[in-house]
């Protein structure tokens, strides 16, 4: 399980990364399609739209652990389904959550990501050392810690960068 220090440094590198790279995309590369959806039938996405659905997956991160320390059964809400069920799920709320910010300006998401970030970061402040290492029910990312679940956030939005630039070198 990650410590604290870790989670954060990893949690502040990620983002000042993202807004770097992203600084660096014209106004164009931003609005450019650059990678498939997942959902069927869902539009590519931009650089842009990969903002929208970080910031809403960290702050469903965030409540899910929010709902593992009040005592939710299932905090996570992906259990007792097949994974086929769960992912084409996944996929269809992402294409959803994109599609109804893609109207949104650069500048606007990236505020939202970083307000979505200042939530985690509030979470992190509040949580005990022995929270941070109580498994999250459910939880299928790194070790499945609280501590495990919230630097996810970070391995995530690297992940989506990798994509972006990927995708932009490609089209």
């Amino acid at each position: 399980m990650p410590n604290r220090d870790a989670i954060t440094g990893k949690l502040q590198k990620e983002l000042d990364d993202l807004i770097a790279y992203y600084d660096t995309l014209s106004a164009e590369d931003l609005r450019r399609w650059c990678t498939e959806s997942e959902a069927p039938d869902g539009e590519a996405w931009a650089p842009k739209d990969h903002l929208a659905h970080l910031a809403m997956i960290e702050r469903a991160f965030v409540g899910m652990i929010s709902r593992g320390l009040a005592g939710d059964a299932n905090p996570v809400g992906l259990s007792g389904r097949d994974r086929e069920d769960v992912m084409a799920q996944v996929h269809r709320g992402n294409q959803e959550n994109v599609d109804a910010h893609r109207e949104d300006d650069t500048r606007t998401l990236l505020a939202d990501l970083q307000s979505a970030r200042q939530e985690t970061l509030t979470l992190l402040d509040k949580l005990t050392d022995e929270e941070l290492a109580r498994p999250l029910k459910g939880a299928p990312w790194a070790d499945g810690t609280i501590g495990g679940v919230l630097i996810t956030n970070a391995y995530h939005q690297r992940q989506h960068v990798d994509w972006v630039r990927r995708g932009l070198a490609e089209t």
